[in-house]
């Protein structure tokens, strides 16, 4: 039986480059660790938000396509993505949030208090205080360590199956089963951040890709090795795995599970300090080896952006 520790990233479709920089960096108070290009399409950008160091569990990344169409939350997709804060934190994100006029509710899930609320292109975000996982280091405007993000709570689930993508998460991915409420099932992975997995249990219809819209959850495996052993042990039950891919920070593979939700299982090394330095992660543009000799042309094509402070 194999474990995952959790979620290693999770990867959206947004707009406007700038929108999608102003409100991770300048309203959450995340660092932007990474400006690179979608690997197999190099004229879209690919931005890497998360802790100061961009440890596995804090990554969001983004494809922001300008002017592409919106998309619909739906069954196939991840619904929510839920990030952890500080114990004592939520008050802070509630005045931060009015602040910046962003609509929230609270409601309470299995005996957590959280805010839900939208980025400005739709996807749907939630915060939840837990005293797991280490404090973020990062600091940026008003956003301190005591109240910052620390990485992902968990996300919620929309399976087309919901029973095969549950028993997908307890007998492949080696989650555990923690309780059910309401039409909500809830797992829990081995990590400290990124655990908590909510799979919804009745359908809200199809989703479809767009712009607001998750294209894919990864998951963590230790090394290359451990992650050769979970595409032989997700091979053996059942799902098509793809041969594993260099995404330059971390190695993939990808399947589409019975509830039609994309999965990935990245390596957590080597990181995104490999290739610039701790401290200027995500200034520059970074191109992998084979998109090199087309810096200018791709740069030309690319919307420019600046991480700015909003407070």
């Amino acid at each position: 039986m194999k474990k995952t520790m959790g979620i290693h990233h999770i990867t959206a479709i947004v707009g406007h480059p700038q929108e999608n920089v102003d409100f991770y960096a300048g309203v959450l108070g995340l660092r932007l660790v990474k400006q690179t290009v979608n690997f197999d399409d190099p004229e879209t950008y690919h931005l890497y938000f998360g802790d100061e160091g961009g440890k596995p569990g804090t990554i969001i990344t983004f494809f922001p396509w300008a002017n592409a169409y919106q998309g619909k939350i739906g069954d196939g997709q991840v619904g929510v993505t839920s990030y952890v804060v500080p114990k004592g934190a939520m008050n802070f994100w509630e005045e931060r949030l009015a602040k910046f006029n962003i609509p929230f509710t609270k409601m309470e899930r299995f005996g957590e208090r959280y805010l839900e609320f939208d980025d400005p292109h739709g996807l749907h975000l939630e915060i939840v205080e837990r005293e797991e996982g280490e404090m973020n280091t990062w600091s940026f405007g008003e956003i301190t360590s005591d109240v910052g993000i620390k990485g992902f709570g968990g996300a919620t689930l929309l399976s087309t199956q919901p029973n095969k993508t549950g028993e997908l998460l307890e007998k492949v991915m080696g989650l555990e089963f923690v309780a059910k409420e309401g039409d909500f099932a809830r797992y829990r992975s081995t990590g400290d951040i990124g655990n908590i997995i909510d799979l919804k249990l009745t359908s809200i219809g199809r989703g479809q890709m767009g712009v607001g819209t998750v294209h894919h959850i990864a998951w963590r495996a230790v090394d290359d090795q451990d992650q050769l052993d979970w595409k032989q042990f997700v091979t053996a039950n059942g799902y098509g795995v793809t041969p594993v891919r260099d995404r330059n920070y971390f190695n993939a593979i990808y399947f589409r599970e019975h509830g039609e939700i994309l999965f990935e299982i990245a390596t957590d090394p080597p990181g995104f300090a490999h290739d610039e330095s701790h401290d200027t992660m995500g200034e520059q543009l970074m191109l992998p080896e084979q998109y090199e000799p087309h810096r200018d042309q791709i740069e030309r094509g690319l919307i420019p952006f600046e991480v700015r402070t909003l407070d």
